[in-house]
Formats: structure tokens, C-alpha cells, sequence
């Protein structure tokens, strides 16, 4: 017996036409007075099985008609393949039993329906095409990550979600509150946050095994409203001892060709959907084919700023050396002037992290961004200060008490190397693969300001 629904006839092997039962839901459903066809899926693969009802041989699957979309339904036949048709098979339904009726008020109907209104209800719009396929490849995604990693010598460990320190230094946190029989103190006898990120976490990590990545929930207090920010998203966080912002950049690419080599091996038909139907300029597949085979270019930020200046474009925000870049300038960056993904490195200190290596110039920083069509940055990441006396004298610089980060000092003190790392965002990577477009899209169940569904 088959448990699932299977759509890709060369997953079959050369399994002969036979009894099968398959067991899911109902997409959509026709009946006349001889025959019935249920599209059925359970959520394994983009295309569901088409499940053929012989009325007249078997009058008493005639019920099966009343099973509206959205029930669920255990379905017993004879696989049959059909090369000839749209579908490379049928069953031919022997029995068709209801597992769970489906309410007539069943929000999901066989209709287009716009992301808005689906985002009102994650817990059911998981069922639709859109949110099925965007879901299998975040899962495919995710793993792909962890697979390129730990081949390459990663070790993963997970870092605190509760945390007394600010990564960033930018203040946006979430305060985490306990019972008020904690004392004035708090729970932990000091304040603590939802983590921004674990990148802190990790650097011991890297040094003591070498590689070590994280891979897990970050918050950000950031009251943005944008399609790109959320208040809760997944990082994953690579660190690697004895290297430099060159050594950071050939991990960053290694990872993002190699995960999107395996979106497009492992799940063509969702990348199909997402061109053909979502995608505006019908051209993802061959970005994504361009991003796994083409190797990146690389321009300083000096140099971008300048083509920027130079590009006579009406920018809706202000290009001038110092200033952070925006999304719009990193688009144009990398989709028309390289027309591929770009890294910037050595950017101004002022606008990046205390921790990133001073450049011999004493104006940037070993750091790199890097920008992908269609989202602009995806990847920020640099060579971390492996000097004692630099670090201490940039937290004093911006403001960051040493004493609250001595631990982390101590890591230049004790056995310090050249060291680098690199975080990515995992729904702004799945904003690239996909072209959906809205982070929230990305999330099972979006934290956005003022929204907070379930």
C-alpha cells in the first residue's frame, strides 16, 4: 500500500499498476451521473492525484459527491498510469471513506484568493498552493543549509534565545519580564532580552572547534513596517577561526549556491509555480539557475557609492559616502549594474557593528553585504576584531559598557585568532528563491508591529 500521495511517476519506480491507498484532503471535486473526479493532496507534493469515481461499475461511491473541499478523506483503488493524460496517473477509486467532514464556511475554496487575506489565517492557508509549495521549500531550504554546513565542517550549537546582551548595540529589543516574586532584581537578577541575534554566542565556539554555526529564532524590537522586516525571523550564524573577509565572502557564496542548486533539484515544480504565477517578470528559475552556476562580483563600498552618484538615477533617498545604503540602491547595484548578486565590502566603521575589524585606513571596517535581485542585502558579515585593544577602545567608541561584554572581550585575550562570520536571514533568502514578494509570506506565523495573529 501507498500512504501519502505520490505525483512524480519516476518516484514510483518501476512499481507496477497495482492496489493503493491514499489518504488527504480535497483541493476540488466534479460529479456528474457517471463519473466523479477528487483532486486529493496530503501535502507532499505540489500536485495532488486525481481520484476517478466509476459510478456506474460502483454506484455507492455516488456519496463521495457530497464531500466538499477541505474534507479529508482515506481512499482505497488501483493506481493506473495515465501517460496520455495531464496527469502521469489515476486512481480508481474502489472505496472512498470520509475521515473528517468540512464545514460549508470553509474559507479555503477552489478560487484565487489575495496573500492579505490569507495571512488573517495561517492555520489554514497552509492548504492553498501558494502556502503548501512556499512551505516545502523553506523546509528544503533550511535543511539544505544545515547540509552544506556540516559538509563543510560547521559544527552546529544553539545558542541562548534569553540573553543579557545586545549584539548589535542598537537598542531594539524585546525585555523579557517575570513574576514580580523575582525581586527587584528580576528572574535573573539582571535584565534580559529576547536575543537579536547569536552571533556573540557562537564566536567562543568557532574558536574552540574550529566552525561552528547557529541556527534559530531572532528578534528585533525595529518598529518597521517594511516587506522585508519582521519582529521574529530565523538567522542562521556561521563563524570560522583563521580567517579573513575573504575566506567570509567563499563560505557566503559556497552556501547560497549551493542552497539554491538544491531548490531547483528538489523542488522544480514549486520553483515552476512560483515563475509562472508569482513571480511578475515570469524569469525566477533562470536567476536562481544564474545564481548556482555564476560566480559573484565583488566592489567596494567606495566604489558603489560613486556609481551611485554617478548613475543620474531620482533616488528617493540621499547617496553620499557615509551614509548607509538603501534597498533601492542595492537593487540597482546588483540588478543592473552587475546584474548578479554583488558583494560590497569595507564599508564606513560608523555605520556598522563594534565588533568588525578596523581597515589599515582607519575609516572602515572588513565587512561585506551581500546583495541579491530582487531583495538587495541578504547577507551581512565581516571580519571580526581579533585585537584586544581595538575591540576595547571601538566599544568605547560607541557607547557599549565593557564590563557588560568582558566575556566576549576575553576571547581577544585568551588564544585570540583572525577570525570571521557572516549572518543570513533565512525568510529574506526564502524572499529570493520564491519572489513572494512579503516577508510575512515567509513565516508560518508572522510578528510584525501591531500584528500578531494566534
Amino acid at each position: 500500500m501507498i500512504h501519502g500521495v505520490y505525483t512524480d511517476v519516476a518516484a514510483l519506480g518501476s512499481a507496477p499498476a497495482g492496489e493503493v491507498r491514499v489518504r488527504g484532503y480535497v483541493r476540488t471535486s466534479r460529479f456528474n451521473a457517471h463519473v466523479g473526479f477528487i483532486e486529493l493532496n496530503d501535502g507532499t507534493q505540489f500536485y495532488g492525484a486525481q481520484v476517478v469515481c466509476d459510478l456506474d461499475t460502483r454506484p455507492g461511491l455516488a456519496a463521495a459527491a457530497k464531500y466538499a473541499t477541505g474534507s479529508s478523506l482515506d481512499v482505497a483503488g488501483e493506481l493506473v498510469f495515465t501517460p496520455e493524460a495531464r496527469q502521469p496517473f489515476e486512481i480508481r477509486a474502489a472505496s472512498v471513506t470520509l475521515v473528517g467532514d468540512c464545514d460549508a464556511d470553509y474559507p479555503m475554496q477552489k478560487k484565487r484568493h489575495t496573500l492579505e487575506f490569507m495571512r488573517e489565517m495561517p492555520h489554514l492557508r497552509v492548504r492553498t498552493n501558494t502556502f503548501s509549495a512556499l512551505f516545502r521549500v523553506r523546509n528544503c531550504v533550511s535543511m539544505a543549509i544545515h547540509e552544506y554546513l556540516q559538509s563543510e565542517g560547521f559544527m552546529w550549537v544553539a545558542t541562548p534565545i534569553l540573553t543579557g546582551n545586545d549584539a548589535e548595540g542598537a537598542g531594539e529589543t524585546f525585555g523579557v519580564t517575570a513574576d514580580s516574586s523575582a525581586g527587584d532584581g528580576g528572574f535573573f537578577g539582571k535584565p534580559a532580552s529576547l536575543t537579536v541575534s547569536g552571533q556573540l554566542h557562537v564566536e567562543p565556539f568557532a574558536l574552540a572547534f574550529d566552525r561552528a554555526y547557529t541556527f534559530g529564532p531572532t528578534f528585533r524590537a525595529e518598529n518597521s513596517n517594511t516587506t522585508t522586516h519582521a519582529a521574529e525571523f530565523w538567522m542562521v550564524e556561521p563563524e570560522l577561526s583563521y580567517a579573513d573577509l575573504e575566506d567570509d565572502m567563499e563560505v557566503m557564496e559556497g552556501l547560497v549556491r549551493f542552497v539554491t542548486g538544491r531548490v531547483l533539484e528538489r523542488c522544480p515544480d514549486e520553483t515552476a509555480f512560483f515563475n509562472d504565477r508569482i513571480d511578475e517578470t515570469h524569469t525566477l528559475t533562470a536567476r536562481l539557475a544564474k545564481t548556482r552556476d555564476t560566480d559573484f562580483r565583488r566592489m567596494t563600498y567606495t566604489e558603489a557609492v560613486e556609481l551611485l552618484e554617478k548613475s543620474g538615477r531620482d533616488f528617493k533617498y540621499p547617496v553620499k559616502w557615509g551614509l548607509d545604503l538603501k534597498t533601492e540602491h542595492e537593487r540597482y547595484l546588483c540588478e543592473e549594474v552587475a546584474q548578479s548578486p554583488l558583494f560590497l565590502t569595507d564599508y564606513p566603521k560608523d555605520i556598522k557593528a563594534f565588533y568588525m575589524r578596523l581597515n589599515p585606513d582607519g575609516k572602515t571596517v572588513a565587512a561585506c553585504d551581500l546583495l541579491v535581485p530582487g531583495v538587495g542585502e541578504l547577507i551581512g558579515g565581516s571580519q571580526r576584531e581579533e585585537r584586544y585593544g581595538e575591540l576595547i577602545r571601538r566599544m568605547n567608541e560607541v557607547g557599549i559598557p565593557v564590563e557588560s561584554l568582558s566575556w566576549y572581550a576575553d576571547l581577544r585575550r585568551f588564544g585570540s585568532v583572525p577570525h570571521a562570520g557572516f549572518g543570513l536571514g533565512l525568510e529574506r533568502f526564502l524572499l529570493y528563491v520564491t519572489a513572494i514578494g512579503n516577508i510575512r509570506d515567509t513565516l508560518p506565523y508572522a510578528r510584525t508591529p501591531g500584528n500578531m495573529v494566534f
